[in-house]
C-alpha cells in the first residue's frame, strides 16, 4: 500500500530550516561590504579591487546557479541544500583567516568569497523551490514566498546590526571574530536540513524542458525582470555603507545602520506585509508600483545635492524592490508550476548577473 503524502504540518521544520537557509544566504552576501573600509584601510586594497570582491561573489554565485540547473531535479534537495550550508560555513571561517594567513590580502578575500559564494549560490537555487513544493494551498503561494524572501531582509538586518555592534564592542582590528562568529549560522543549520522532511522534485518526464521555457515570452520577460531586480536591490546594498561613510561623512556605526540597515529594514517591511496580507492582492500592478518607485529612488540618490537625501533615498528603494524578486518567482512559478528547480536556476542566474 502507497504511503499517504505528508499534510503541512509535517513540513513546519523545513520551512523554518529554509527561512533560515535565506538568512545564510544574507550573511555571505552582505558581510564582506560591511567590511569594505577595513579592508580598505587595514590592507590597503584599493577602491576597485573592492569592487572586484563584489562581482566576485556574484559571479561565482551566478556560475554556480548555471551548474545547479543540470543536477538538482535528479539529485534532489537534500543533498545539495546540505554542501550548500556547508560551503558557507567553510567560506566564512576562511574570511577570518585567509586574509593574515596569505602573502597577498586581497587573493584570501578573493578564495573565501569564492568559498562561501558557492554556497550562496546554491542556497538561492534551492530554497525557494523546496518551499514551492510544499503542500500549500495555491492561493497562498505568492505570499508564502514573499513571506519567505523576507528572511533575507532579517538576516541582511541582524548581519548589519550584529556586525556593527560587535565591531564598536570588540575593535575594528579584531574584525576576525565576526566571520567565524556569523558561520555559527550555517553551521548548525546544516544538521537541520539532515533531518528534515523535504518535498520532491519534479520528474523529468513531467518537467517542462528547458527549450519550451526559453521559447515562451512571458519568461523571457521573467528573465528581465530578475536581472532588473537584482540589479536595483544589490547595487544600492552593496555600495550604500561606504557611500554614507565616504559621501556624508558619519562614523562607520551610523553608515552601516542608515545604509544597508534601513534599506533592509523597509525591504523586509515590504515583503513581510505582503506575506502577511497579500493573499488577493494583484502582484502584478504590485511589481508595477514598485519598478517606477525604485526607478525614483535611483534618480533622487544619484542627483540630490543633498547628501542626506541621497541616502534617504537610498533606503526607500529597500521597500521599492521588495517583492521584485519574490513577486517574479510567484509568478514564474505559478505560470510554469512544472518548472523544476532548474527554472528556479535560470531565475537566480538571471538575478545574479543582474547584480
Amino acid at each position: 500500500m502507497p504511503a499517504l503524502p505528508l499534510g503541512p504540518e509535517h513540513y513546519s521544520g523545513t520551512k523554518r530550516a529554509s527561512y533560515t537557509g535565506y538568512v545564510v544566504q544574507a550573511i555571505v552576501n552582505n558581510l564582506a561590504p560591511l567590511l569594505f573600509v577595513i579592508f580598505h584601510t587595514q590592507f590597503s586594497i584599493p577602491l576597485a579591487q573592492l569592487g572586484l570582491i563584489a562581482a566576485l561573489n556574484f559571479g561565482v554565485q551566478l556560475l554556480t546557479d548555471f551548474v545547479a540547473m543540470f543536477f538538482v531535479d535528479k539529485v534532489g534537495y537534500r543533498v545539495p541544500i546540505v554542501l550548500a550550508h556547508v560551503f558557507a560555513a567553510i567560506g566564512l571561517v576562511l574570511l577570518a583567516i585567509l586574509p593574515t594567513a596569505m602573502p597577498s590580502p586581497l587573493l584570501g578575500l578573493c578564495i573565501a568569497v569564492s568559498v562561501y559564494a558557492i554556497g550562496g549560490g546554491l542556497l538561492e537555487v534551492l530554497v525557494s523551490p523546496i518551499v514551492e513544493h510544499l503542500p500549500t494551498p495555491a492561493h497562498q503561494k505568492a505570499s508564502g514566498m514573499a513571506l519567505l524572501h523576507s528572511f533575507y531582509c532579517w538576516g541582511q538586518l541582524a548581519v548589519v546590526v550584529g556586525t556593527t555592534t560587535l565591531l564598536a564592542a570588540i575593535g575594528t582590528q579584531h574584525w576576525v571574530w565576526l566571520p567565524a562568529i556569523w558561520a555559527i549560522v550555517p553551521l548548525i543549520n546544516t544538521f537541520v536540513f539532515l533531518r528534515v522532511p523535504m518535498p520532491e522534485t519534479v520528474a523529468e518526464d513531467d518537467r517542462t524542458s528547458l527549450r519550451d521555457l526559453f521559447g515562451t515570452p512571458m519568461f523571457l520577460a521573467a528573465l528581465v525582470l530578475m536581472m532588473t531586480g537584482g540589479a536595483a536591490e544589490l547595487t544600492m546594498v552593496q555600495w550604500s555603507s561606504f557611500f554614507a561613510e565616504k559621501g556624508i561623512g558619519v562614523g562607520k556605526e551610523i553608515g552601516d545602520l542608515l545604509g544597508p540597515g534601513l534599506f533592509a529594514l523597509l525591504m523586509g517591511i515590504g515583503r513581510f506585509a505582503y506575506g502577511i496580507w497579500g493573499t488577493g492582492v494583484d502582484l502584478r500592478r504590485v511589481l508595477i508600483v514598485s519598478s517606477i518607485g525604485a526607478a525614483a529612488c535611483y534618480l533622487v540618490a544619484a542627483t540630490s545635492p543633498v547628501a542626506i537625501v541621497s541616502l534617504l533615498a537610498s533606503a526607500a528603494c529597500g521597500l521599492m524592490v521588495a517583492l521584485l524578486w519574490p513577486g517574479t518567482f510567484s509568478l514564474t512559478a505559478a505560470r510554469f508550476p512544472m518548472g523544476g528547480a532548474a527554472m528556479f536556476a535560470i531565475l537566480a542566474l538571471a538575478g545574479d548577473a543582474g547584480g
